[in-house]
């Protein structure tokens, strides 16, 4: 019984090991990745009062960007050139319909918009001061 119990606690250290190892890589991949060449920096900001219990799925150019719940924002990058943002909220219980904002990227420029709900509808607004050199 005892060498069982053993066995047990050694494959349940390594799998714990394992476990630890695997998100350690991925959180040093994420945080040191450098921008794209040549590319403009897009962030989304869910606004204060977007509802806990409600999700912003985000798109760009019909390819899914994410969805972003309580607490979390999109920050990604864009090649130059003319890209469609469009932001809705799941789960849609009243039928609110898409923003859709236009963004003409230029190279080395942020582009930061805050999305909401108003009137029954979906909002991405342009925070003040955009586009900006620089990320």
């Amino acid at each position: 019984m005892k060498k069982y119990y053993s066995i047990i606690c050694i494959l349940t250290l390594a799998f714990i090991g394992l476990i630890m190892v695997g998100c350690e890589t991925t959180q040093q991949t994420a945080a040191a990745a450098p921008p794209p060449p040549n590319s403009a920096r897009l962030l989304v900001n869910r606004v204060a009062n977007f509802g806990s219990d409600l999700t912003l799925l985000l798109t760009i150019d019909g390819k899914d960007a994410g969805s972003f719940p309580d607490g979390r924002n999109y920050s990604g990058y864009l090649s130059p050139g003319q890209h469609v943002i469009v932001a809705q909220v799941n789960p849609n219980l009243t039928g609110a319909g898409p923003a859709r904002k236009t963004v003409n990227a230029k190279a080395g420029q942020t582009y930061s918009y805050t999305a909401g709900l108003s009137g029954g509808s979906m909002t991405l607004v342009r925070n003040q001061g955009q586009s900006v050199p620089g990320y």
